[in-house]
């Protein structure tokens, strides 16, 4: 028995047994799987309203996810009031703007050709809810977290794909530079924001870029003894 097992340091509870058989594991493994796969960025929303009680519990799901030193250096903005979501549609666009017209490269300009995007953002503001997920650094009453981008780039892997289980269709949107949300979302100073994410449901007539994904032996590497 290993020294932490007979005394540990700091209080310890039974760690969770699942009990899953194998065969029920690999049906639950490849349904996840096979949802997930299913999952697109959308950009056109309808005006169907989104039960917060799934946004509550994707938002649960999010905050399960390790963190360094267990800080969970998060904070999830939920937006749905029309005023605020309009002012985060103007602020984004100003910067985005700035962005497509001088600072990207042509390099960056011709890998999103494909994708159809512009400065243009209607999306923030007629998607029904906008979650602003933001980092949590050291302030007056927040410790200094450790593995910041890596904690809550998990967390927010979490959050995308429960809002995906629930039916609910999402996209990643991350302006540069993005202090303005600070100010949008009433945020103090040692939070900084990470990604922006609009939710809803596709409106009906919603369409998404024919693209495909890596199969899966370009993207896994077995290692077998």
């Amino acid at each position: 028995m290993s020294a932490s097992r007979q005394s540990p340091r700091h209080p310890v509870v039974p760690a969770p047994h699942f009990d899953v058989p194998d065969e029920q594991a690999v049906r639950r493994a490849q349904a996840f799987a096979d949802t997930m796969a299913l999952r697109r960025t959308v950009r056109d929303f309808s005006g169907r309203p989104v039960p917060m009680e799934i946004v509550e519990h994707a938002v649960r799901a999010a905050a399960t996810a390790p963190s360094g030193a267990n800080l969970q250096p998060w904070r999830f903005v939920v937006i749905t009031d029309p005023a605020r979501k309009r002012r985060l549609r103007e602020a984004a666009e100003e910067e985005e703007r700035e962005f497509y017209e001088r600072r990207a490269s042509q390099e960056w300009l011709d890998a999103l050709a494909p994708i159809g995007t512009d400065w243009r953002k209607p999306f923030l503001e007629e998607a029904p809810a906008v979650i602003v997920v933001f980092e949590v650094h050291k302030g007056p009453h927040t410790p200094r977290p450790y593995y910041v981008k890596e904690s809550v780039g998990i967390a927010v892997g979490f959050l995308l794909a429960a809002l995906h289980q629930a039916g609910l269709a999402t996209l990643t949107h991350t302006p540069s530079p993005m202090r303005f949300l600070n100010e949008v979302c009433e945020r103090p100073q040692e939070e900084r924001a990470y990604v922006v994410i609009p939710v809803g449901y596709p409106a009906g007539d919603a369409m998404v870029p024919d693209i495909a994904r890596k199969p899966i032996d370009e993207v896994v590497v077995h290692l077998d003894g």
